[in-house]
């Protein structure tokens, strides 16, 4: 693999101030997901379109292209295939090092951030990944004490990288970059079992305010974010999820690249462009800025034209793009590195041996293509044994005889993951890669007491994941793809409708936009109206309990039971105890309500194919291949 610059040296600091021009490459990847090589875990499949070893073979190509380079991993990284996972348990077997963080050892990363999935099996275990890196990580945002004058900061909130860079001419100039790494601050709820009394997370762009200054005065001659956070265009808000426009707009700032969102920047010729967006010159807020999709799907590559004046570099030109490792259309996807491959074969066969250990047996075939469009039984599957699990948690407690519901979404449902992002389980034998397939975030179970009023916002904030229905857009787009498909909470226990016709009651961040609507109808329990001071348990995932999502955190004093296990092995273990089989009225659960003469269209995978009965109902039609690879379906309404 290629080094990295040379670093700059105390006897070069002193250079002639005559204005002077080179090219700098700035290489980004983010939201990996420990997506290492082209394999699915979960089907138990190679040659996929995505893979850090793909991605590797574009950065030795990009690399070779300009002398000036650099490499930049904006965080997700660690944590997303069962190879990231299983690795990281004790027992597994594995004595190596972190198996993504050794890969990107290999490749040379200059430095890199953190992500909020980074924090999802505790700081012992981050701290133990973060230790085999031969490259520095970064993140301002994340302090012990966050103050006024915050304290305790987890790690370096900035870097300073000093490089010795030559211009086209072949002299060499002294350049320090600096770095600043920042994180979503929703980590305080998303993870707060873990950071609750140890770490804390501050707003990132008042931390960038703060910070840039600082970087400034410290020597940087450029400022990079390594910003883990998606571009919103809404009006900006204290402690946002998405900031990557408000930060862009910092004076000080050079350069961002951004993620979380598994969204691709730029994309000359997309539509939606606006509000400082701008995908034909790959700049927010007229910054140079990246964000390279997920999975090593894309090499983001950010070309800067340097020129110093008096002294001082800035940015006179730039160029922002991204290398897919493959298109849709027929041409091979980008080969992965043999030496990258090579090196992550030992933890890859481990890997495989623990996923595909049997555990049990499977009546049905369960698969999430039609999960936001009917009643699912991978998704009826994961809330019966959600239930039983509950069930005997609160035996013999002053719980037990309260009527116990369930809420799940299905965890792939296509979107930004592309055609084959789905659940898709065999009726027979059933292995751990199918749990794990079920439900593939790593949650922790808990039970709620809840009410029927609470359960019906529950509901409202599930139903924004779909686009609004009108009378003359009569085939319009069924989900809203500002909301990723796993906020769509489904309750088991209870029959609803959900009205397309009115919009949405809650925003993606769960604030109350429209009071006086309501999308979900006829809800009832056991055949009658739901009451709203009727108490139930609700099961569901700890996730969802302290906020996640557009969803409310529930109070302390209504969590009845909380798991230290992750779901997916408390659902393997309740597969291993009895053949997993979905009663047959799971399909009463809930509907659309009825909107005569209008049908949506819904993007799926095409493997749904394979199953025609799920094909031959009422009002579906097959309209063939979307130009992306998505089966597209017409329903009616």
């Amino acid at each position: 693999m290629n080094a990295q610059l040379p670093l700059a040296t105390p006897h070069t600091a002193v250079e002639a101030v005559e204005d002077v021009s080179l090219q700098l490459r700035l290489l980004g990847t983010t939201d990996l997901h420990a997506h290492l090589l082209p394999y699915d875990y979960y089907a138990d499949e190679g040659g996929r379109p995505y893979g850090l070893s793909r991605t590797a073979t574009l950065i030795s190509a990009a690399r070779s292209e300009v002398a000036n380079t650099m490499l930049f991993d904006n965080g997700d990284a660690l944590q997303g295939t069962p190879v990231g996972d299983v690795t990281g348990q004790f027992g597994s077997g594995w004595r190596g090092p972190n198996p993504v963080i050794d890969a990107m050892n290999r490749l040379n990363y200059d430095a890199a951030s953190l992500g909020n999935h980074e924090f999802n099996f505790g700081l012992d275990w981050l701290d133990r990944a973060l230790a085999d890196a031969t490259f520095p990580f970064t993140c301002a945002n994340v302090v012990a004490h966050p103050g006024a004058a915050p304290t305790g900061s987890y790690l370096p909130p900035y870097l300073l990288l000093p490089r010795r860079v030559c211009d086209a001419t072949g002299q060499m100039h002294d350049l320090t970059l600096g770095v600043i790494g920042l994180v979503p601050p929703q980590i305080n709820i998303w993870d707060k079992a873990h950071l609750a009394g140890h770490l804390c997370a501050r707003d990132m762009v008042e931390t960038a305010r703060d910070m840039v200054p600082k970087v400034r005065a410290a020597g940087a001659d450029l400022v990079l974010l390594l910003a883990h956070t998606g571009i919103d265009t809404a009006a900006p808000q204290p402690m946002a999820e998405n900031a990557a426009l408000a930060l862009a707009a910092i004076p000080g700032v050079d350069a961002i690249m951004a993620g979380h969102s598994h969204d691709l920047f730029p994309q000359p010729g997309r539509a939606d462009a606006a509000g400082g967006v701008d995908h034909e010159v790959g700049a927010l807020n007229g910054t140079p800025a990246l964000m390279a999709g997920a999975y090593g799907s894309h090499l983001g590559v950010m070309d800067l034209t340097l020129t110093r004046r008096g002294g001082r570099w800035g940015i006179t030109a730039h160029r922002c793009g991204l290398r897919a490792v493959a298109t849709p259309c027929a041409q091979p996807a980008i080969p992965p590195d043999p030496e990258m491959s090579n090196a992550v074969r030992a933890a890859h066969t481990i890997t495989l041996r623990h996923m595909r250990k049997p555990i049990g047996h499977c009546a049905q075939r369960l698969h999430s293509y039609l999960a936001l469009a009917r009643p699912d039984p991978s998704v009826a599957a994961v809330n019966l044994l959600q239930q039983r699990i509950l069930s005997r948690a609160v035996a013999g407690t002053a719980h037990e005889g309260l009527p116990i519901l369930s809420a799940t979404p299905a965890f792939k449902t296509g979107g930004r993951g592309g055609p084959l992002n789905f659940s898709d389980i065999p009726a027979g034998p059933v292995s751990l890669r199918h749990a794990a397939d079920l439900y593939s975030l790593p949650n922790h179970l808990c039970g709620l007491l809840i009410t029927g009023a609470e359960l019906h916002e529950w509901l409202e904030r599930s139903a924004i994941c779909f686009a609004t229905q009108r009378a003359d857009t009569p085939e319009a787009m069924l989900r809203d793809p500002a909301v990723p498909g796993h906020d769509f909470d489904v309750i088991a226990g209870l029959t609803y409708q959900i009205d397309l016709s009115a919009p949405p009651r809650y925003d993606r961040n769960g604030a109350l936009i429209n009071a006086d609507t309501r999308r979900i109808r006829k809800l009832r329990h056991v055949g009658r109206p739901l009451d709203p001071v009727d108490r139930f348990l609700l099961a569901t995932s700890t996730y969802r309990a302290q906020g996640g999502g557009a969803y409310s955190p529930m109070r302390g004093g209504n969590v009845v039971h909380a798991s230290d296990r992750l779901v997916r092995d408390e659902l393997a273990d309740e597969i291993a105890r009895a053949p997993l089989a979905v009663p047959d009225d799971y399909s009463a659960n809930w509907r659309f309500h009825p909107m005569p003469g209008n049908a949506v269209m819904l993007d799926t995978g095409p493997a749904l194919r394979s199953d025609p009965a799920a094909l031959t109902g009422p009002g579906v039609e097959d309209m063939g291949l979307t130009q992306d690879g998505f089966l597209r379906l017409r329903i009616s309404l």
